[in-house]
């Protein structure tokens, strides 16, 4: 029985009936939420410890980050939900469920920084340097997060072909209704197969998920290697935006729900995603510039 799985035919990976969530005494239980429990779980530990390792108090970032989760989740939340305003005028109580996913991470990194800039002044951190700690539990906690999108059946790409190496099918029935499939991936599916949906019982697609998920780990181990050699504190955030910038433009091509900018049609996380890239491009090499004229500097003066 493939209703409700998840396959990768050319990788030979078959899930069956893989459900969305487990049954607790009565209680559903989405495993998007306990995936991305985890990853924040993580995330804090990560921090912790690179907090430990630089001499900081890990308990800072520990109160930091109850206030970073609770305010994150809630601007995942305003920032998804004012980019697909059209899906919830008309029911404002969908707003506060997120059960079904609808967490954008942009919206969860832009006020995880705010968040962090406030708490260094504070509790008066240096704000650079507690950036640099705690970007490191931020990226694994996405890369973990991922996954949960993975158990949603969200966040995927576009239509692909059966020859593609990484194609994904992902399989539904009547309990497993269709409303987060695109309709750009309908009629691609259509188009390619000559059936309809209701058909082939499945869709083919990029896992974009997938893609995001190895792309955050090969960045925070470099990361991890790079961090070492810094010149400056908020050297290491800045590796975490041009990297996940960079990334994240290249793979929001490949998104077949990509949320989308009013009036200019531009898909709002590529377009932030280039903005981010370059901003943090600029700003490294011109703080990079200075260290080395600095460091010059110092060796001409000690001759």
């Amino acid at each position: 029985m493939l209703l409700t799985s998840i396959q990768f035919p050319n990788l030979h990976i078959t899930l069956n009936n893989l459900p969305k969530s487990i049954n607790v005494f009565g209680l559903d239980i989405a495993f998007y939420g306990l995936i991305i429990a985890f990853g924040m779980i993580m995330g804090i530990m990560i921090a912790c410890h690179e907090a430990k390792v630089t001499g900081q108090d890990p308990n800072d970032y520990l109160d930091f980050a109850i206030y970073a989760i609770i305010l994150s989740v809630i601007g995942a939340r305003i920032y998804y939900v004012i980019f697909s305003w059209e899906d919830y005028r008309g029911n404002l109580k969908e707003i506060i469920n997120i059960r079904n996913g609808g967490l954008a991470i942009y919206g969860g990194v832009i006020t995880a920084i705010l968040t962090c800039f406030v708490y260094s002044r504070i509790k008066k951190m240096s704000f650079s340097k507690m950036c640099d700690t705690g970007i490191l539990g931020l990226l694994l906690g996405q890369i973990i997060g991922r996954w949960g999108n993975f158990f949603n059946r969200e966040a995927f790409g576009q239509v692909i072909s059966d020859s593609h190496l990484f194609a994904m099918r992902i399989y539904f029935d009547k309990y497993y209704d269709r409303f987060q499939v695109p309709n750009a991936v309908a009629k691609g599916m259509e188009k390619m197969t000559g059936k309809t949906l209701e058909q082939l019982g499945y869709i083919q697609v990029q896992p974009t998920f997938l893609y995001e998920s190895a792309w955050n780990l090969t960045l925070l181990c470099v990361m991890l290697v790079m961090k070492k050699h810094k010149k400056f504190d908020g050297e290491v955030i800045l590796w975490y935006l041009m990297g996940y910038g960079l990334g994240r433009f290249i793979i929001e091509g490949y998104r077949s729900d990509q949320l989308i900018m009013p009036v200019t049609g531009w898909p709002v996380s590529q377009a932030l995603s280039a903005a981010v890239f370059v901003c943090a491009t600029i700003i490294w090499i011109v703080k990079r510039v200075k260290c080395s004229k600095k460091e010059n500097d110092d060796v001409v003066a000690e001759s």
